[in-house]
């Protein structure tokens, strides 16, 4: 196995920069190092931490376009994205500095005790494995309440990013966030089960792949330490045949393009009521091809690369899998020349059971356009499918679609006329295969506390 990491731009396959990978003795110190550091930082006041988080919240900004110019550099997002993402970094720490106090504030709860509450304590050392489709976002989601709650951070990052890695590593001591309160450890996925079973990791929060989550839950489980997995998703859309169609339309390939279709909120698939399809299909295909793909940095293009060619090439597998099982393309489908990782706005229709297209996460700028004879039709397709994370439903019917998305709809978030993103004022996570566990509002930051009883008597 190598030693080191190579960091990839995605737009031409050239190589931005190598790092070598934490050996054991390094990793032990740094897991120690951050045990140590949270005896001192759980006893600080929420005064204090807020303070932390708000002076991690203008190195941000004050690096704005170095940091959002990295993202794209190592993963393609288009640069707009970019600043887009680090922007809201920002607004998440500043967030939990200002509410993170009365999330976690003493409840007190009436017994027939002279005094009981419940009071909210942090747990310990977490370790946060993360993607690379939102390398800012998906980090600093997690370390705000994390720190915010009392606990100490060590960061695991996807290797093809270990460049933000490493500029995340470089803003925190910039904020001048006390010593080993957060970590970075560089070192491959293979290296992650002795972390996560390390005695200093008390939790593990996760986002990744359903295939990943199955693994770091097993490990962690088997030495009963708390998760909060954030898997995978295949949003289905429902376009009822009411529906505002522009609204539906621009709403469902912003939704399915942005980040270049890599995210596990992305719509994925588009359930279409029958009278309707042809007239969605049209103007679906038409902003589709009209969305130009290529050099992430140039601001015309809508979409960029994919974060790896390996990726790339199977996201086209499953599309071809798809047209040969019956799915018709409409349009892209194809690998462009050139050394890049792009993929083309893609389009396919009559996506039936049996089709990658129909049961599996596509990862990428494919849209897969579902046909349903009704509305209840609709949402037994949006049902059948192992995850469960977002999904949205269109109608001018705002009562019924608000009905649907609260009751009927199989996920954790669900939109009326607009596509799922997330907030910091709303839980974030799903169900099913997409995970458990929540982010972001109180929920979020209550996750790595121990929800504590006390009970004084009389």
């Amino acid at each position: 196995m190598s030693d080191t990491i190579t960091s990839i731009n995605p737009a031409n396959g050239s190589v931005i920069a190598t790092y070598n990978i934490d050996d054991e003795k390094k990793i032990e110190r740094s897991l120690k190092a951050s045990a140590k550091a949270y005896e001192s930082w759980r006893q600080t006041s929420y005064r204090e931490r807020a303070a932390v988080l708000r002076r991690i919240a203008k190195a941000i900004k004050n690096n704005k376009r170095e940091l959002a110019e990295l993202a794209t550099l190592e993963m393609g997002k288009p640069i707009a994205q970019s600043i887009a993402e680090v922007q809201k970094c920002a607004m998440n720490m500043e967030f939990y500095a200002k509410n993170g106090a009365a999330f976690l504030k003493d409840e007190v709860v009436e017994t027939d005790a002279r005094k009981s509450y419940i009071s909210y304590q942090p747990l310990g050392t977490v370790l946060a494995i993360m993607p690379w489709n939102f390398p800012y976002w998906q980090v600093f989601r997690a370390m705000a309440p994390i720190l915010m709650g009392g606990n100490t951070m060590v960061l695991k990052h996807a290797s093809n990013v270990t460049g933000c890695a490493k500029a995340i590593e470089k803003i925190l001591k910039e904020a001048d966030v006390p010593k080993n309160v957060f970590k970075l450890l560089v070192v491959p996925g293979s290296k992650v089960t002795p972390i996560i079973e390390h005695p200093a990791i008390a939790a593990v929060t996760l986002t990744g792949s359903t295939e990943a989550g199955k693994h770091v839950a097993s490990v962690a489980a088997s030495h009963i330490k708390k998760q909060v997995l954030e898997l995978g998703g295949s949003d289905a859309y429902i376009i009822l045949k009411d529906a505002d169609m522009q609204l539906a339309v621009d709403t469902c390939v912003k939704g399915r393009l942005v980040n270049t279709g890599q995210s596990c909120v992305s719509a994925k698939r588009f359930i279409v009521e029958k009278d309707v399809k042809q007239e969605f299909e049209e103007q679906m295909v038409a902003q589709m091809e009209a969305s130009t793909f290529g050099e992430p940095m140039d601001t015309k293009n809508r979409i960029g690369p994919m974060s790896r060619k390996d990726l790339r090439d199977e996201l086209h597998q499953q599309v071809q899998d798809s047209i040969k099982k019956g799915a018709k393309l409409l349009c892209g489908g194809y690998i462009p020349e050139g050394d890049g990782a792009f993929y083309p706005p893609t389009v396919l229709t009559n996506v039936k059971k049996g089709m990658p297209a129909y049961h599996e996460e596509l990862f990428g700028p494919v849209a897969a356009i579902i046909t349903a004879k009704d509305e209840q039709q609709a949402i037994k397709i949006a049902n059948d499918t192992i995850y469960g994370l977002g999904g949205g439903i269109f109608s001018k019917n705002v009562k019924k679609a608000e009905k649907i998305a609260a009751t009927e709809i199989q996920s954790g978030n669900c939109f009326v006329n607009a596509f799922v993103h997330s907030d910091p004022r709303l839980p974030f996570g799903g169900v099913k295969q997409s995970g458990y566990g929540r982010e972001l509002s109180k929920y979020g930051i209550r996750e790595f506390t121990n929800i504590k009883t006390v009970f004084v008597g009389k």
